[in-house]
């Protein structure tokens, strides 16, 4: 533990949303939690286009077989493809092939790292990973405990996410996702995952049915190392934006019912005047890359 190094520089991502509300350092780990249909693969490739990195290496564990290829084809493109690797162990293979994927993928990070390259890690999904060993676990003989999940899932999850992170040569930041099971933040493996990383953000299926992409519920996420790698002023401004969109949410509904009189909250007032700028803001299109210093620049604007 004592050869990593500390993360002390941020890292762009190319997302607003991420960069200004939940700056990622490099070396970290952040986990991507979202129930199906709450726009994951929309903001994996988000990262993979827009990332600041040397290289991506990208384990697909099992997804659908459908997705692989319109993966390569349409969000890496031939451009993406000349710096990633993907490792892919689709829902249809077995369980030991797709827990072996996970490890394989890792690895192949790990290489890359050692060679003193910047490399972005992201696998989906952690949940698939947690199901694989399951079933390993429980054809071995090991008893079912939490929501039958048996406890070398709970051993191996740590074992694959320390392995990623910075060393004197390079830096692996790692982006997993966990598929919330009935939209249950607290079931055994998102609850597990959360405890492990560095960070998470959680996506709203209200958003992503609204078409707010990327579908990242601000509120609900945080990222442990933002402190530590952005300025004062950064912070002063992204908690500001938070102070408004819960400040907008309490209100929320009394504006709707026509109860709101203007003037008995200051703070709700510059809420419901900001609310419309910091969500057009907060919004991004799939192709559109954020350069992270005008980021900053428009957060600071802002408010």
């Amino acid at each position: 533990p004592l050869s990593r190094q500390i993360i002390s520089k941020p890292l762009a991502l190319g997302v607003r949303v991420l960069d200004s509300m939940l700056t990622c350092g490099e070396g970290q780990r952040m986990g991507i939690f979202a129930a199906a249909g709450g726009g994951k693969s929309t903001l994996m490739a988000m990262l993979v286009k827009s990332a600041n990195v040397d290289v991506t290496v990208m384990a697909l564990i099992g997804e659908r077989g459908r997705e692989v290829r319109e993966f390569i084809e349409n969000d890496l493109g031939p451009e993406g493809m000349k710096k990633s690797v993907l490792i892919c162990a689709t829902s249809d293979k077995s369980s030991m092939e797709r827990a072996k994927a996970a490890y394989v993928a890792t690895s192949i990070a790990e290489y890359f790292r050692d060679q003193g390259k910047k490399v972005l890690f992201l696998m989906d999904s952690v949940t698939r990973f947690g199901r694989a060993q399951r079933e390993i676990g429980l054809s071995a003989g090991e008893p079912p405990t939490r929501r039958g999940y048996p406890p070398s899932v709970f051993a191996n999850l740590p074992r694959l996410m320390e392995r990623v992170g910075m060393n004197d040569k390079g830096s692996i930041t790692a982006l997993y996702t966990v598929l919330v099971e009935g939209d249950d933040m607290n079931e055994p493996i998102a609850d597990e995952t959360r405890s492990i990383l560095d960070g998470h953000i959680i996506l709203s299926r209200k958003m992503a049915q609204a078409y707010r992409y990327p579908a990242v519920d601000v509120l609900a996420s945080a990222s442990r190392v933002m402190n530590s790698i952005t300025t004062k002023e950064h912070q002063a401004k992204a908690g500001r934006v938070r102070e408004l969109l819960a400040k907008y949410e309490e209100v929320e509904l009394l504006v709707r019912i026509g109860e709101y009189q203007n003037g008995a909250d200051l703070v709700a007032d510059e809420a419901l005047e900001k609310y419309e700028p910091i969500v057009t803001f907060l919004k991004q299109r799939t192709d559109e890359h954020a350069d992270f210093d005008e980021t900053i620049a428009q957060l600071q604007n802002l408010v």
